[in-house]
């Protein structure tokens, strides 16, 4: 057991121990890397438990290995959907508390989102119409921030057909 004010080192997570949150970093990663492209990708440390018998503690960083709030929960690990909102929920914290920042923001209303499950899908929620600045909604599902930065392209065949 250690001591109360003793400061483990934490570690970096080695790619494969925790693959579903593996997975839903990933897809974070995707949505930082569109919204603050000078950003690293964030990662997973672990504190060692200060009882034995306990699990490690794992928290979603940034790449300097700066964290914020609560541990994810071992449970979440087992299921893709509770991973992902797990994730979502730590890494949005972790990157507004040490960048302070809101994270992510919605590009319409200047605001910052939130993750909902919205049909069975974990999305970015922008509070909009509570500020009178348009309809609060979806902006995208989580991961998918990259598809609304640049539009999709015409069809080149239909364009030739006209």
């Amino acid at each position: 057991m250690r001591a109360l004010f003793d400061h483990p080192e934490p570690r970096r997570v080695s790619p494969g121990e925790y693959p579903m949150w593996d997975r839903a970093l990933a897809l974070l990663n995707r949505d930082l890397a569109v919204t603050l492209p000078e950003q690293e990708p964030l990662r997973l440390l672990a504190l060692p438990p200060y009882d034995a018998d306990e699990p490690e503690n794992v928290y979603v960083a940034l790449a300097n290995g700066e964290w914020h709030g609560n541990h994810l929960y071992p449970d979440s690990a087992d299921d893709p959907a509770s991973a992902l909102a797990m994730v979502a929920d730590a890494a949005q914290e972790t990157v507004t508390e040490r960048l302070w920042r809101a994270w992510p923001l919605c590009a319409e209303h200047g605001l910052g989102m939130h993750p909902r499950d919205t049909d069975e899908q974990l999305s970015w929620w922008c509070a909009g119409e509570r500020l009178r600045r348009g309809p609060a909604h979806i902006r995208a599902a989580v991961g998918a921030l990259d598809t609304l930065a640049h539009p999709p392209r015409p069809n080149r065949e239909r364009r030739r057909a006209s």
